[in-house]
């Protein structure tokens, strides 16, 4: 069973961080997110959020972000240990991504990770 929290290590946390990833990183866009990932950036998986505003309050950013921890927690890095090297993945949320369900959201999530680890094979 995976660990209930992220530790710092793996999290993608920095500014630069961050901004490399979307910039140097391959995109998989979704109805509601938006999946970047970049390889060989460090040495084991790390994960990163953008929930950006978008005209919406906090108490909506933070359960968006909530739900993408758990299903990167709880779905996603699992898979990706086994089907890819290290890499660093970021996920944007999207405008859609405040008004879809959990269920719509790990379904976005975890297909972008698989097809993007499939592709790199």
């Amino acid at each position: 069973m995976r660990p209930l929290r992220f530790p710092k290590k793996v999290r993608v946390r920095r500014g630069g961080e961050i901004r490399a990833v979307l910039r140097r990183g391959r995109r998989r866009r979704t109805p509601r997110l938006d999946v970047y990932l970049l390889l060989g950036a460090t040495a084991h998986w790390r994960i990163g959020w953008i929930v950006p505003k978008l005209g919406h309050r906090a108490n909506a950013r933070n359960l968006v972000k909530r739900r993408l921890k758990e299903i990167a927690r709880t779905q996603v890095l699992g898979r990706m240990e086994r089907a890819c090297p290290p890499a660093d993945v970021l996920v944007r949320a999207r405008r859609e991504a405040y008004g879809a369900t959990y269920q719509q959201l790990k379904t976005d999530f975890v297909a972008a990770v698989e097809e993007m680890c499939s592709r790199r094979r």
